[in-house]
């Protein structure tokens, strides 16, 4: 039996639409950016994202039908980003599928943005439990244990700063455009030489991350060239920073692996698009003989097939929304799908 899912996401600023067909396969993902928009703010600003997902989604819904070649009546369910991310932005969303649901007499199925984050690995690869997922985004950064399909034990988090946003802060110190994680992992691969910078390890045995320490420290460099007005090679700065925050990452990454017996490290968000970190990962995993699952780069960033995805572990438990689901900026991961 295949069970057709449509799925909507707009946790931020990216309006995507997607039908996926028994959490695996993508007959269409169709995502519109704001990028463009956003970029002459130096960031999202959560009104505007809101405004442009309205403008969008209704002629976004209409084309991933279109591209799936399917009819409506083909569709089992309908699927949404419930949380966390910009409430405006996730209300748009959350409206637009309730309605398609209500007019169509579908289920609807709210999903966990980080939970599709994570499911979008299993559109290209076969999941095999227990398992460890990193987790990489501008909003999280978390080291994700999962014993069996849909179960979610958070062993470690961010303490401060997600590693995307310490990724723009650098950035925006050192001039670049927004959004400013490209930019640094690029100028970092072409640079010859870097700037040594700080790794916050935290205490022993520790899982959580801190990076604002390490923002603080790329300001200091910064400041102190402008103030010997010295000409600071940006290049060296950002592969000083990058370094830091891989080791970090990779070294807590691979401890978890080993401590809890995963056999699989999954890569996830939107920062698992950067080179360096999944160059650092592969050349780890490789050695040490840990299996690393990475999904392609359009499926890194935020998209509705990892919602699809991660839609149907609800669907094969029946554990459907009602309609007065809500939005929810802050909604946790752990209990969000209850475990047999």
């Amino acid at each position: 039996m295949t069970i057709t899912i449509l799925a909507v996401e707009t946790s931020c600023d990216e309006t995507s639409v997607s039908i996926v067909q028994n959490g695996k396969k993508v007959c269409s993902n169709v995502v519109s950016s704001q990028m463009e928009t956003h970029e002459k703010f130096g960031g999202v600003v959560p009104e505007i994202a809101s405004r442009k997902h309205v403008e969008t989604i209704t002629l976004i819904m209409e084309e991933a039908i279109k591209q799936a070649n399917i009819d409506a009546k083909d569709l089992s369910a309908v699927a949404v980003t419930q949380g966390p991310g910009l409430v405006g932005s996730l209300i748009v969303g959350m409206v637009a599928a309730k309605a398609f649901a209500c007019a169509l007499d579908l289920p609807l199925i709210g999903v966990h943005h980080i939970a599709g984050h994570i499911y979008a690995n299993q559109l290209v690869h076969d999941l095999e439990y227990p398992l460890m997922s990193l987790v990489v985004s501008g909003g999280h950064t978390e080291l994700v244990y999962m014993e069996a399909p849909g179960s979610f034990k958070i062993i470690g988090q961010t303490r401060d700063d997600a590693v995307g946003e310490a990724y723009d802060k650098v950035a925006r110190a050192l001039g670049l455009p927004y959004p400013g994680g490209p930019y640094v992992d690029k100028l970092a691969q072409e640079s010859d030489a870097e700037i040594k910078l700080p790794r916050a390890w935290l205490e022993a045995n520790s899982y959580d991350f801190s990076f604002s320490g390490l923002k603080s420290a790329v300001l200091s460099v910064v400041n102190q060239a402008k103030m010997k007005r010295e000409v600071l090679n940006k290049a060296h700065v950002a592969l000083g920073f990058q370094n830091s925050v891989i080791d970090v990452l990779v070294e807590k990454s691979l401890r978890a692996v080993r401590q809890f017996n995963a056999k699989q490290l999954l890569l996830a968000g939107g920062v698992a698009a950067n080179k360096g970190l999944r160059q650092a990962l592969q050349t780890r995993c490789e050695k040490e003989g840990i299996p690393l699952l990475i999904p392609p780069l359009d499926l890194c960033t935020d998209n509705a097939a990892m919602i699809g995805a991660a839609a149907f572990l609800k669907w094969e438990k029946q554990d459907f929304s009602s309609m007065d689901l809500k939005s929810e900026a802050r909604l946790p991961l752990e209990n969000w799908i209850t475990v047999d």
